[in-house]
């Protein structure tokens, strides 16, 4: 429980608008987008500047508080939750974007601007910043980076860690650091930034970041292919990539997810297709038109059921804003989504869904999935109820399930959604004890007091239960 002394500090640090210690104003706060998972904080924080995070950082080291790093609150792994309680660092008021720098192709941002705000900016001077994850409307860039955050277009483009140049923050003891910068290559000393990024929130407080821009495309065609069975969808996408031809979008629906994105959106989706795939590609028009021919190609052969084109840029978007909805979708018919993101090389997507089939069966869940296929990222999503504890145990055994199998085919526990808490234990068995050993140590030497985001990714070990 925070002292009133140490409200009076923080009060006195930030002015009284930027600090929140009553029950109903941190309600909120003791959530994020994960189901089952609620953990309150004692205090929330909105610093506004670089300068206010080491003054909070070395206060709260001083009081032996724990520090929550926040943005949005849009995670799917319960990582900006307050397990310890403490404080939540909320870094939405760091909102500004800093410098668009069209010479060098980069731009500076604080942490809590929103990532589709950020993308509109640099739309605006004709820049493109490829990373769009399926929140991009509310989360933030510091998210973004704590997550390593993936999106539509991440098969082409690849995701965030892809466009981090340089980080500004603050470590665990309260010691400011930047790492990185403007040049294109630079390999002097550890690469820090690649270990900020994707730590979520457990290394570092990130307060600014420099991002890599490109050129936008060009040219771009969307295609809609149906398919009679999911198996087929699958083997798909592998032979998409098999033709060499690398869309910017290739992303999956099952039909339960089709069904609900149909009675969310109202496209005209066809309700009795098992599968559809949306497929883009872009880039010099040539290219793109030669690539849209090559896909057609590939798609008729293995059997879709039909294909269709996007008639114009309007309903290209219209489509690619329909797949972002899914979860929304999805989440409108049944009081809880247990959302995952079990990832497998491309050449297992097929066997991937008919596991998904045969749990769902086995554990008599209704299973809703979509995820960018061309990554093997795939979301199976368990529709259920977190009241009816039966229900969610099947749920989870479900998942025990599918990751022994994503293991075993060299899958990822975790494509884009981060640990957090509700993946610790499937990390483990990922990476092994060793692996987990070495991440402790590495988090020692960044945050040596142990404050930041504790109880994230792995389970913290002490001296005295080393014994």
């Amino acid at each position: 429980m925070i002292s009133k002394n140490a409200i009076s500090k923080l009060t006195e640090l930030l002015g009284a608008a930027n600090v929140l210690h009553e029950k109903e104003d941190l309600l909120t706060f003791g959530y994020d987008a994960t189901p089952e998972i609620h953990h309150m904080p004692d205090v929330v924080v909105f610093p506004t500047a670089t300068e206010q995070v080491v003054a909070l950082v070395k206060f709260a080291g001083e009081e032996g508080l724990p520090i929550v790093p926040r943005g949005s609150g849009t995670g799917l792994s319960g990582g900006s939750l307050a397990v310890n309680g403490g404080i939540v660092l909320c870094l939405t008021r760091l909102n500004k974007i800093l410098e668009i720098d069209e010479e060098n192709l980069t731009a500076t941002a604080q942490a809590g601007v929103v990532t589709l705000d950020f993308f509109n900016a640099l739309s605006a001077k004709g820049l493109f910043y490829p990373p769009d994850p399926g929140s991009q409307k509310i989360s933030t860039l510091g998210g973004n980076i704590a997550e390593d955050a993936g999106g539509l277009r991440g098969l082409k483009y690849g995701v965030t860690r892809d466009y981090v140049m340089a980080l500004t923050g603050v470590f665990g003891d309260g010691l400011p650091f930047s790492t990185g910068g403007k040049s294109v290559k630079d390999v002097a000393g550890y690469a820090l930034k690649d270990l900020l990024v994707g730590s979520e929130g457990t290394l570092g407080i990130i307060t600014e970041a420099t991002f890599k821009l490109i050129p936008p495309p060009q040219s771009k065609r969307t295609l809609l292919a149906y398919f009679k069975d999911t198996r087929t969808a699958g083997e798909a996408v592998s032979s998409i990539i098999a033709a060499k031809i690398i869309p910017s979008t290739l992303e999956i629906m099952d039909n339960a997810t089709i069904k609900c994105v149909e009675g969310y959106a109202n496209i005209g989706l066809p309700l009795e297709m098992a599968a559809l795939l949306l497929i883009e590609v872009d880039g010099h028009p040539a290219v793109v038109a030669d690539e849209a021919d090559g896909v057609k190609e590939v798609l008729q052969r293995v059997g879709a059921a039909e294909i269709q084109e996007a008639a114009d840029a309007e309903h290209s978007a219209q489509l690619a804003a329909a797949r972002r909805t899914a979860l929304s979708a999805l989440a409108r018919v049944s009081p809880t989504t247990l959302l995952e993101d079990a990832t497998v090389p491309r050449s297992r997507l097929a066997e991937t869904f008919d596991e998904i089939e045969r749990l769902g069966e086995k554990y008599r869940l209704k299973v809703g999935t979509f995820g960018h296929a061309g990554d093997g990222n795939l979301h199976p999503t368990v529709l259920c109820d977190e009241r009816n504890r039966e229900e969610m145990e099947r749920a989870h055994a479900f998942y025990h399930d599918l990751y022994e199998k994503v293991l075993a085919w060299g899958g990822t526990v975790s494509g884009e959604h981060g640990i957090g808490l509700a993946k610790k234990d499937y990390l483990e068995r990922q990476i092994g004890s060793g692996g987990v050993e070495v991440m402790r140590r590495i988090k020692q030497g960044f945050d040596p007091v142990g404050l930041l985001n504790p109880g994230k990714i792995f389970t913290e070990i002490t001296e005295a239960d080393r014994g």
